[in-house]
């Protein structure tokens, strides 16, 4: 059994420190107050049988609340006193230095909390360990100075989650839909150099990665670009070879009909295409930005958004290579075909594509091959969102994501009075833990929404200030975003003040443990037909909040279907400490992700994606469904079946699979999850038993997007008891 101190090392679980620790507070009372030696062990005892139950390795602050729970139970008041001012003590003393000691557990690889924060950081080098270690200086400044107490106090306890709080301090904000056109179209500036409209497809899709990198380290979020905008450059690179191939002919003195120098023309074109899709993909998932990873971000392919047959035509032809680069992977240090992490791909299901008899029924059928085999492409249903996104117009719209599911609101501009979506972002995220208000509630239904009503504050609160640190923000902190297309051209020394109002950004609040609220209030599962109207009754509820501060400050608040991913272990932690474990509720390491059905319970994905679409209309600054499928490379007419179902009943949906390999023996299957005799959950291989995470590549969906640098505790509890839903 281990541990895990207050500097995030963990260690092994030691008896006698707490055997010692009663000792001293019990040494410090009157004789006739000290309790026996035989007691002082029972209470170590008790303690050690508690924390085996827990069935995680929990952290010094949660022994020793019940090494102080154990002291009363034995009447011992005194000692409890003592045992309770001497902790008060040294927690003042450790108040000086505790980000100096987080810093040099980091550093040297110790912290067990942040060697698992992020699934696609490698803590072990030294641009991310240089980020974590600016992260926990921002995260003090902004505990002690830029929060309120209150704010802080909640945080910390788990009630709500400011997200993102290591990058609070500078004027950052969340992720962004890159205007990748208007960059293109009409030349940027990157590193202070001026960048102009490519003159082949090639060099568009060189400028696009490094705009995509420059994006990735001006803010922490994700980002989305559009192939759409790569699209118009198919042409001008056709055209120029045109003008090569009928240069060689006429050098060479041969003749040549039409037919065959077109021929040669689509050739090289073709060519040419897979050059930039490559360069895409092996860029993106080698370049590493300024926090120590690859850029977060999300390619969309949507063959409806070209506005021309000729366009659309070309958009094929780049989706068709990057569905086919993406199937083949990438090759890790073993040489190994894998799967990457990113870019993220989004294929959207539409007319033109949905049907045998449609003529790019092709595309969709390589889509699933891909899918089968990469766990990407996920899909939008154009059919749905143009049914949700609704502008002041009443026009409907289809449009990608900001990353992995943060999507903005409509938004016309006023100037124009036409939609855009593309050069628009998000301030940030507050999240609320449903289950936490459910559980202080005790099960009392008017209780529950007066402490909902009392989290919501909070959260308001708490998001002012996000909108509020980027006010005054100038347009020379980040001038690929501001001043040279990504998000708006400003002049210099201007203020991005107005892109904060009316709608033009959102900022969103974010919910997390639907399930587990509805299970404590309700009894049942909030599948269950009787539970279901008062689990939308709390979406109701949020969005009504939402409504009412936007109302109030012309700034566009919106919900948001969290994606927790080492939250889920935080919130779980707090509600044990909290609450102790409740059967049904607190009895995992980790809470449910937004609205989704908990991952244990037995249903089929056309029944899940068909039950979460309601809550997924109702979480209008993002939301993502997905089920999970065993190997489905042989089996892609299957596939097809849920991707038709998505197309008809839910807005955004992807499918789960498992793609991995060790690089010990080169097995390639699923790398199985197991427990040590410490009860710490492990990877390993089923073939040859390796259960070092450096030689084997693990690649699973963990938020939206893939993870592939392992997860904590909670979150592997969660992977390893996800049921199969097809």
């Amino acid at each position: 059994m281990k541990i895990i101190k207050r500097n995030g090392q963990e260690v092994p679980y030691n008896l006698e420190k707490i055997i010692t620790a009663i000792r001293k507070a019990n040494a410090g009372v009157l004789s006739s107050q000290q309790m026996t030696e035989e007691q002082i062990n029972e209470i170590a005892l008790n303690v050690e049988k508690a924390c085996e139950n827990v069935n995680r390795s929990l952290n010094v602050e949660e022994i020793q609340d019940m090494v102080e729970d154990q002291i009363m139970d034995q009447k011992a008041f005194a000692v409890a006193r003592n045992y309770i001012t001497y902790r008060y003590k040294r927690s003042l003393a450790r108040q000086s230095n505790s980000t100096d000691q987080q810093i040099l557990t980091l550093i040297e690889c110790n912290n067990e909390e942040v060697k698992q924060e992020n699934s696609n950081k490698n803590p072990t080098v030294n641009s991310v360990q240089r980020d974590y270690m600016a992260g926990e200086v921002s995260k003090d400044i902004t505990k002690r100075i830029l929060l309120p107490s209150d704010i802080v106090e909640a945080h910390e306890k788990g009630l709500i989650h400011f997200h993102d709080a290591d990058y609070f301090a500078q004027h950052m904000h969340n992720c962004d839909l890159v205007n990748l056109e208007d960059m293109l179209q009409n030349g940027t500036v990157i590193s202070g150099t001026m960048i102009e409209r490519p003159h082949s497809f090639s060099t568009a899709c060189n400028i696009a990665t490094q705009i995509i990198a420059q994006v990735a380290s001006s803010q922490y979020g994700g980002q989305s670009i559009s192939l759409t905008h790569l699209a118009p450059f198919v042409d001008v690179s056709r055209k120029k070879i045109r003008k090569d191939v009928e240069a060689e002919v006429e050098t060479l003195g041969v003749k040549a009909d039409e037919e065959k120098i077109s021929a040669i023309v689509e050739k090289r074109l073709l060519d040419e295409i897979k050059k930039g899709c490559q360069m895409i993909q092996y860029q993106v998932v080698t370049l590493m930005t300024t926090n120590g990873q690859a850029p977060f971000v999300t390619v969309f392919m949507y063959l409806n958004e070209a506005k021309d047959p000729q366009l659309k035509h070309d958009l094929a032809l780049i989706i068709e290579e990057m569905l086919k680069q993406r199937i083949t992977g990438v090759k890790n240090e073993a040489g190994i075909w894998i799967t990457p992490a990113f870019p993220k791909l989004i294929y959207v299901l539409e007319e033109d594509n949905i049907t045998e008899d449609a003529p790019y029924w092709y595309l969709t059928e390589l889509s699933a091959k891909c899918t089968a085999k990469r766990m990407v492409p996920d899909y939008i249903s154009e059919k749905m969102m143009l049914k949700l996104k609704i502008d002041k117009n009443g026009d409907g719209h289809c449009y990608t994501c900001m990353g992995c599911r943060s999507f903005l609101t409509p938004y016309v501009d006023p100037e124009t009075n036409k939609a855009k979506y593309y050069g628009r972002f998000n301030q940030g995220v507050v999240t609320i833990n449903l289950v936490d208000i459910a559980l202080s509630s005790g099960g009392d239904m008017e209780k529950f929404w007066k402490i909902f009503d009392e989290r919501l504050d909070l959260c308001y609160r708490a998001l002012l200030a996000r909108h509020n640190r980027l006010k005054g923000t100038l347009s020379d902190a980040a001038p690929i975003l501001w001043q040279y297309g990504a998000l708006a051209r400003l002049k210099k020394g201007e203020t991005i003040d107005k892109l904060l109002y009316g709608g033009y950004s959102t900022i969103s609040l974010g919910y997390a443990g639907l399930y587990e609220c509805v299970k404590y209030m309700t009894g049942k599962s909030h599948t269950d037909p009787e539970a279901t109207p008062f689990a939308l009754d709390v979406m109701k509820y949020l969005n009504l909040a939402t409504k009412t501060w936007k109302e109030r400050h012309n700034v566009d608040f919106s919900l948001y279907g969290t994606p927790l991913e080492s939250t889920t272990y935080k919130f779980a932690k707090a509600l044990q400490q909290r609450f102790g474990i409740i059967e049904g509720v607190t009895d995992k390491n980790y809470i449910t992700n937004s609205y989704h059905v908990h991952v244990t319970e037995e249903i089929d994905a056309f029944t899940k994606l068909g039950f979460e679409a309601q809550f997924q209309a109702l979480s209008p600054g993002g939301a993502i469904s997905y089920v999970e499928v065993p190997n489905m490379q042989n089996n892609i007419p299957a596939v097809i079946k849920v991707m038709k179902f998505i197309y008809d009943n839910i807005m955004y949906a992807e499918l789960n699979t498992k793609s991995d390999c060790c690089q010990e023996c080169g097995y390639e299957g699923e790398i199985q999850i197991v427990k040590d005799e410490d009860g710490k959950l492990l990877w390993e291989c089923p073939n040859c038993g390796n259960q070092d995470q450096s030689k084997m590549n693990v690649a699973r969906r963990t938020c939206g997007y893939i993870g592939t640098q392992f997860w904590n505790q909670g979150r592997t509890q969660e992977i390893q008891e996800r049921v199969l839903h097809l």
